[in-house]
């Protein structure tokens, strides 16, 4: 009896260890990552996915966490299909002990689709310049923070940027700008604002819808030879952007006539064309290519170690850049959370109000190692962007190269459009606005 006794003792010992999380889990902050390294979009997906990945591995390794509390980051490739990415969110918001701290769905149809549940689930998105533009407005889109730049804050520095290189708004009347877009919920947000400009200064604008993946392009082409536009705005993604720019050389389109987002000014939208793409343009969202502070710890803590799955050559690209930067946005939002409720594991909830209380000074982003390449972002309850600033760069054929000065968004064009649509949105959902005068 004394031996049954004592066995029976040991499994009822193992099966409630069995149930209890390992203490060091207790003390993890889970982060899903939502990446597309295979697929027609993973020249495009791969940079960005390294980025995160490396940001957080330098957390961990070099400072141990954020205060002592461990970075928990699971992968989920979704190869830019918006139903697998529904998939991985479903999948992974309730991991780790408090469940997921935010997602970067990086992608925008995957943030249309999931942007209700995250009502119901309390988890921020974080869409660092992409998704919907009108969750600028955060009285009524509480957990989705469209940061550094929405897509109507892109097209109307595209048109301020064709402005200036004309020589004035005046100079704009009369002329055809046509947009080259990716005929997704991504590729179409930026059609407001531009129509709005188009009516404001008198300039023809048309459309050219490219449908996925964009490797066929050859009767848009066609179209643009024959109405001969004065300028091409790019909005593409993935293959579909370097396939434009080898048809622009195909039809003889001036390069420098061509002007992408910054989501079509990478290199992989350009080294495919090589020389050939020399005088192509687009957006840069703040940040250009090429290393800076922060790669100093990168190459310590995490390339030396063998920790990244990137190469360090290409350590100063542009998207691998953007990773950078839109991870520590979210580390930085669970930072500023654990002001409020202590160095712990927190829930989307709790991250929801670091994220909105987010105060990136240029002496923080100095500290962090981002100087140069961001400028100061602040975010409140009713301004889930923070910053619209974005500047131009160009490839010279062989490096991107800064082109143009700082520009940001008119918020006399964008903020009663922002107003207008979500004010609809929330009609349409029978959502109550916030009143954030009253918001702690």
């Amino acid at each position: 009896m004394h031996k049954l006794g004592l066995a029976l003792g040991l499994l009822a010992l193992a099966a409630s260890l069995a149930e209890s999380p390992p203490a060091v889990a207790q003390n993890e902050q889970f982060i899903p990552m939502l990446v597309y390294r295979t697929g027609p979009f993973s020249p495009n997906g791969v940079p960005p996915a390294n980025g995160f990945a490396d940001y957080y591995t330098l957390i961990n390794e070099r400072d141990g966490g954020i205060n002592g509390v461990k970075l928990l980051v699971e992968e989920c490739e979704f190869g830019y299909a918006t139903d697998r990415g529904v998939e991985c969110y479903e999948r992974l918001k309730n991991k780790g002990s408090t469940g997921a701290a935010f997602f970067h769905p990086f992608s925008t149809g995957v943030t249309f689709a999931v942007t209700e549940k995250t009502v119901v689930d309390k988890i921020p998105l974080l869409t660092v310049g992409y998704g919907r533009a009108d969750s600028k407005n955060g009285a009524v889109f509480r957990w989705n923070f469209p940061i550094m730049g929405t897509y109507w804050s892109s097209g109307d520095v595209a048109i301020q940027h064709i402005a200036k290189r004309e020589g004035g708004f005046d100079k704009l009347k009369g002329k055809k700008i046509t947009l080259i877009y990716h005929d997704s919920p991504a590729g179409k947000e930026s059609i407001p604002v531009l129509e709005k400009r188009a009516k404001m200064l008198g300039f023809t604008f048309s459309t050219l819808p490219v449908t996925h993946p964009g490797i066929e392009q050859k009767a848009t082409w066609l179209q643009v030879r024959q109405t001969n536009p004065d300028w091409i705005l790019l909005w593409g993604w993935g293959v579909m952007n370097s396939t434009s720019i080898k048809e622009a050389v195909a039809v003889g389109f001036p390069r420098e006539k061509m002007l992408g987002w910054w989501w079509s000014g990478a290199e992989p939208d350009v080294k495919p064309v090589a020389a050939d793409a020399k005088g192509y343009s687009a957006l840069a969202m703040q940040h250009s290519a090429g290393r800076f502070k922060l790669h100093d710890d990168l190459k310590k803590f995490v390339f030396d170690n063998g920790k990244s799955q990137a190469k360090w050559e290409d350590s100063g690209d542009v998207l691998y850049v953007r990773g950078l930067v839109s991870a520590m946005i979210g580390v930085e939002g669970i930072r500023m959370a654990q002001e409020k409720y202590g160095k712990k594991p927190l829930t989307g909830e709790q991250v929801r109000w670091g994220l909105e209380n987010l105060d990136l000074t240029a002496e923080r982003i100095k500290a962090l190692g981002f100087e140069g390449v961001i400028g100061p972002v602040k975010l409140s309850c009713s301004d889930h962007e923070g910053t619209s600033q974005a500047r131009v760069h160009t490839w010279d054929g062989k490096e991107w190269k800064v082109s143009s000065d700082w520009y940001s968004g008119d918020k006399a064009l964008t903020e009663p459009l922002v107003e207008e649509i979500s004010a609809k949105y929330a009609t349409e959902k029978t959502i109550t606005p916030v009143d954030c005068s009253k918001v702690e």
